[in-house]
């Protein structure tokens, strides 16, 4: 009996206990509840928004929470929700997305073209593709060839144009002395070129029976108007007009007022009358002779005033645009090394040289120690500005020229350097003004340009301006791309491909293909047009045919075959088609015109 209850009292209280522990086990999962629903809710408000999308089209996507049309919100896609989250992190950082047809334009964010297509990452860690291929050298390659980079800025564009120049007289200052008679030299009082004289100093006597004649009419007239004192007024006002008229024809023949003072105050003829200077200056020419005779209109002395002289410059005529009347000069010549002399530009002259292509530009100076001598090199530097504010400038040094495009190489990286064409503009001192193609605080290289080209066959890099596809990266699938000595761009990535040609058109030099997915450039099954690399592969291409292709970039948003032969059977154009590209041809057919031409 005794063992009976002590059975029947251990069940009961095993009973009790299983009763208490259910009804807590239940109570502290109600309890718990709460809490995990706040940890969870905290745990979702701390992951990180990659971008919003839109709800109703997911290839519409902000950076920034937005509405869309119908004002519905735009719904957060989450880093570890990213379809690519887990391969992204593994790869680095994004830098941003661009189009996977190769045209130029990228986003920060993941979206679709308007084919449906995924824009494709570009890292941090790997070349950026883009419609420019980077030139990529080691960092010690980098230091050995002493690369230097400067920053495009706004500037000043002051400039210096400098010329070569010649010393002449002032022509405004230039005297001939000639005889408007004919004579002999009997006396030189200035004999030797180079001699100073002063305006009305005696250069030579002469004698001529014309001077002679003259003399003896005015002294006969002035008699006879002595002798007829009391005669007439007419008579005498007649006589009067005959020696005064004796005397102007002296005049005429630039006897000078001293000899005609000397006439009238002695009344006597003089054998001998001396030609005077008729202004201050040095003898430049002085083909007169002692005893020599001459006749009326002969050069016999060419006197020059040096006070101020004409500086006549050679301005190439790719500067003149730069030069103006008024503009200030700096002068320098070899005589006197330690002095610069000023000067303004007087006169341009109208025509140009065609043997050196340069035209005068007249500067005119003082010369009062008369430092400066006729037919003396001088050197001339005109300064020019804009006059239009600052410029976007680089260094000239940063520019190569090709002949016929101008280009810089940007940095983008340590080590990494984009060829970048640019349009030009003015020029100024050490710099140059860049219209198009850069932006201010890109780093520009300045040093070692060439040694670049040399070093990373650059050349390649410049025929492959336009092509997209290079930095794409290849598939597992492809082989991978070769890479040049130095870390230079290789030529450009071929895809191959198959599909079934639907039209030929041999006037534009290209094939409509409905292709199968092209793994390589990441593309689905669509139809596009291609352009062919030799216009002879369209003979052997016919509608319904299918085929086995090779494609490489061409410009933006085209791509162009390279070979194309008869597709075998044991590898149908379906084959290479993965399984999350499930895409039909059909899909992309609407958007194929978005292709036509490129």
């Amino acid at each position: 009996m005794k063992r009976t209850v002590l059975i029947v009292s251990a069940v009961l209280l095993a009973g009790a206990l299983l009763a208490a522990g259910y009804w807590w086990g239940v109570n502290q999962s109600i309890l718990s509840a709460p809490r995990l629903a706040e940890g969870k809710a905290g745990a979702k408000s701390e992951r990180k928004v990659l971008y919003y999308r839109n709800p109703m089209a997911p290839a519409d996507t902000s950076p920034v929470p937005k509405k869309a049309a119908d004002g519905m919100d735009f719904v957060p896609v989450y880093a570890d929700d990213a379809p690519q989250a887990q391969t992204d992190n593994a790869k680095g950082k994004i830098l941003y997305y661009r189009n996977p047809m190769g045209l130029p334009d990228t986003s920060p964010v993941p979206k679709k073209d308007q084919m449906g297509m995924d824009y494709i990452a570009v890292y941090a860690d790997e070349e950026p593709a883009s419609a420019t291929p980077l030139v990529k050298l080691s960092l010690d390659k980098v230091q050995k060839l002493g690369v230097k980079t400067e920053a495009v800025a706004l500037r000043d564009l002051a400039s210096t144009i400098r010329a070569v120049a010649t010393v002449q007289a002032n022509e405004r200052s230039l005297h001939t002395v000639t005889s408007k008679f004919d004579g002999w030299i009997q006396k030189l009082h200035v004999n030797s070129t180079g001699q100073a004289v002063r305006k009305g100093e005696a250069l030579m006597d002469v004698y001529s029976p014309d001077l002679i004649t003259a003399q003896q009419e005015y002294l006969i007239a002035r008699r006879g108007v002595q002798t007829l004192a009391g005669a007439s007024a007419d008579v005498q006002a007649s006589m009067q007009r005959l020696a005064d008229s004796s005397l102007q024809r002296l005049r005429n023949w630039d006897i000078s007022e001293t000899e005609l003072r000397r006439l009238t105050q002695d009344g006597k003829t003089t054998q001998y009358l001396t030609l005077r200077s008729p202004a201050n200056g040095v003898v430049l020419e002085k083909p007169a002779i002692q005893g020599k005779r001459f006749m009326a209109g002969e050069v016999l002395y060419q006197v020059a005033d040096l006070s101020r002289v004409w500086l006549l410059a050679e301005v190439f005529e790719q500067d003149l645009g730069q030069v103006r009347i008024g503009q200030s000069a700096n002068i320098r010549v070899d005589a006197y090394p330690e002095k610069v002399l000023s000067g303004k530009v007087t006169f341009i002259y109208p025509t140009v040289t065609a043997e050196s292509r340069t035209a005068k530009v007249r500067i005119e100076l003082a010369n009062p120690q008369a430092l400066l001598k006729p037919s003396m090199y001088a050197r001339v530097e005109f300064m020019s500005s804009r006059g239009k504010g600052k410029a976007l400038s680089v260094p000239d040094s940063a520019v190569l020229d090709t002949g016929t495009r101008q280009l810089v190489l940007v940095q983008r990286a340590e080590g990494r350097f984009e060829p970048r064409p640019v349009k030009l503009g003015a020029r100024g001192d050490g710099y140059i003004e860049v219209l198009d193609g850069v932006k201010a605080g890109e780093m520009v290289v300045v040093s070692a340009n060439f040694l670049i080209d040399a070093e990373s066959n650059l050349k390649a890099a410049f025929s492959g301006f336009g092509q997209a596809a290079e930095g794409a990266r290849p598939d597992a699938n492809d082989a991978p791309k070769p890479v040049a000595p130095g870390g230079a761009a290789a030529a450009p990535a071929t895809h191959r491909g198959e599909g079934t040609v639907e039209a030929v058109d041999p006037a534009q030099a290209s094939v409509t293909l409905a292709h199968g997915p092209i793994p390589s450039l990441k593309w689905p099954a669509m139809t596009m047009d291609f352009k062919v690399k030799d216009a002879a592969l369209l003979r052997t291409l016919k509608p319904g045919q299918k085929i086995d292709f090779d494609t490489v970039a061409g410009a933006p948003g085209e791509y162009v075959i390279v070979r194309a032969q008869p597709a075998t059977e044991s590898k149908p154009a379906t084959a290479s088609k993965p399984a999350d590209e499930s895409k039909p041809a059909t899909a992309a057919k609407p958007a194929a015109d978005a292709h036509k031409g490129h």
